[in-house]
This record gives C-alpha cells, structure tokens and sequence, in this order.
C-alpha cells in the first residue's frame, strides 16, 4: 500500500487518481498506522512552505516522516513535497524543511518576457540511469506550477533539470528520496509513467 500522507496542502486527490488510476492500492491518510505499515510514501502538496510545516509538525508528522525515510521506506514528495525534503526557503525565512537532503529553495529572478509563478509545460534534461525516468525520453515535457526553485547542495541526487528565468533541480533522486518540482499526476502519459516507475521501485 502507497500512503499519500494527508497534511490539509491542495493537489492531494489528483495524485490518489493518479495512482489508483496505475493500479496500486493507496491511502490519503496521516494516521501513523498506516504510514509506518505502508509500503511506499508520497509528499504531495500545493501551498507555502512555511504554513505546510506548521501542518506537518501540528499533525505530529515531521519526526515520523524523517524515522521511516531513516528506516529505507521509498518517499516521494511532488511540487512543494519536493521543497519540504530541504533545509530552508525565501519564501519563509527561518521556517526549517525536513532536511532530508542539503539544500535551499530560492525564488526565481526577474527576468524580462517571463511571469512568475512558472506555469505550463517545460522540457527537463534528464541523467542517465535514473529509476524515477527510466524508459522517459529526455526532454519530455511536464507540467509545472511553482514561483520558487530548488538548488541542491547534493549535486549527485540531481535527476532532472530544466530552465526558466534561470536553470534549477526539476527532481532529484537519492537512495529512497525522490521528488519532483513538477506536477507527473498532471503531465499526462509521461507522468504517468514517472508514477509507475516510482511505484515499482
């Protein structure tokens, strides 16, 4: 069983669909029972990372989530799931991430002919001999929707990049931590296929 853990963020039903629709059995929840008894993990979410760790710690969520990552369980976080896996953001200095890997979220620069928040379809350059990109074609496109960017300290958990008013980590893999910036339950049969191959790592 996937558990799809459940801390009030937006976007959290389409990834259920998502999943249900490959044909794996998964639960929105975040009853400890579950999680620590679920097979896999996933971190979806749409919001700001400073009220979202407010929720993960008010639900008690934090210390369970970094103890079943330090115990090998495969986790998946999508769009600000993947900010949350970090130390910190621009959007809300002071706030603490989870700090499942190095690294800092920043705000995208400025740039003229380009509108913040990132939103649409971006091609993302893909590393070689990922398993959360395994039989994708590089340069695939995926949907995006974010005003913030990852840059990971950890430059070998990398995954993808692509670029917008700067370049920037578009997923990362790392042992059991995976993620993506962008959003796989709304990048049609390409995202589809990262799910699947997440769910049979």
């Amino acid at each position: 069983m996937i558990a799809i853990i459940d801390y009030d963020a937006g976007n959290t039903k389409s990834v259920v669909k998502a999943v249900e629709h490959l044909g794996y059995e998964c639960k929105l929840t975040r009853e400890f029972s579950d999680i620590k008894n679920a097979d896999k993990l996933i971190l979806p979410g749409v919001g700001s990372f400073g009220d979202a760790m407010e929720k993960l710690e008010r639900f008690e969520l934090v210390d369970l989530i970094k103890e079943e990552v330090a115990n090998g369980k495969p986790i998946l976080g999508i769009c600000l799931g993947l900010q949350l896996f970090f130390d910190e953001s621009d959007e809300t200095p002071g706030v603490k991430g989870l700090g499942l890997i190095k690294g800092k979220i920043k705000r995208f620069p400025e740039k003229e002919g380009y509108k913040i928040p990132h939103m649409g379809w971006n091609d993302i350059d893909i590393k070689d001999n990922t398993r959360l990109f395994k039989g994708i074609e590089n340069h695939s496109y995926v949907y995006f929707v974010h005003s913030y960017y990852l840059d990971s300290e950890v430059r070998e958990a990398v995954a993808a990049r692509t670029q917008y008013t700067t370049d920037f980590d578009a997923a990362v893999e790392y042992g059991n931590i995976f993620a993506c910036q962008f959003h796989p339950e709304k990048s049609g049969n390409v995202g589809l296929n990262i799910l699947k191959n997440y769910c049979e790592v």
